[in-house]
């Protein structure tokens, strides 16, 4: 199990070290893949430089698979599908597509703490929050990373499908790419791929659990969740 987000005192555990907000923006059309890491790329060498502050940038991509530094080519089962792109991120094939809520975390580790596994960590915890709020209990499990919901029904054996992907990259100390959480989209579109290397479990969302969430509702739930884990955000406009 992970360690709680919060210290003894309450504040973020992840938190900057000087209290500045991150800068939280949110497209609200679809954005394609090239344009938002090209300009995810850009933020995030800026703040590595101190010419920007930090950002997280929640948005949705038109329907599209992407390749981490882990994909293995028989994972992508269906290459025509949809568009497929490399990406410089950790893991494997992944899906993003409209009803999922992407989130890239451009955030200075240098101003947090130079921690990977507690950055990572501290990631999953934002997600187990923000689903604590429509009470959903996500988990975390050795050597599958993510987030996961165990799923269980009378006279069905139980079952763990993945409801949220995490992928991320560090340069200079500075992270980008993120998380991807599933409100509501079409889940037929992960056939394509075996989704994060994971071939015994499924994938959920919001929306598939009985729950009609909106991505109104979903943004409130992760911004409250960062403020816990990271500390304070302030509204910021969009890179694109």
């Amino acid at each position: 199990m992970l360690d709680h987000p919060l210290n003894t005192e309450g504040e973020a555990r992840f938190g900057r070290t000087d209290g500045t907000a991150a800068g939280w923006a949110v497209s609200t059309a679809p954005v394609p893949y090239p344009e938002a890491v090209a300009a995810m790329e850009a933020r995030a060498a800026a703040i590595a430089d101190g010419a920007a502050g930090e950002l997280v940038w929640l948005l949705e991509h038109p329907p599209l698979y992407t390749a981490g530094v882990s994909a293995k080519p028989a994972d992508l089962i269906q290459p025509d599908r949809f568009p497929v792109f490399q990406s410089g991120r950790g893991g494997q094939f992944t899906y993003h597509g409209p009803g999922q809520r992407v989130a890239y975390v451009m955030l200075d580790l240098t101003r947090r703490q130079r921690d990977v596994r507690a950055f990572v960590a501290a990631l999953e915890a934002w997600v187990i929050g923000a689903l604590d709020a429509f009470n959903v209990t996500g988990e975390v499990r050795d050597g599958r990373v993510g987030v996961w919901v165990e799923r269980r029904a009378p006279g069905v054996p139980p079952r763990e499908d993945k409801i949220a992907a995490i992928g991320v990259k560090l340069r200079k100390w500075v992270s980008f790419h993120g998380i991807s959480l599933n409100v509501e989209p079409d889940l037929d579109h992960f056939g394509g791929i075996v989704p994060c290397g994971v071939t015994q479990h499924g994938v959920t969302s919001l929306v598939d659990l009985g729950l009609p969430v909106t991505m109104d509702e979903a943004d409130a739930a992760l911004k409250a969740s960062f403020r816990k884990v990271f500390g304070a955000v302030e509204d910021a406009d969009a890179p694109l």
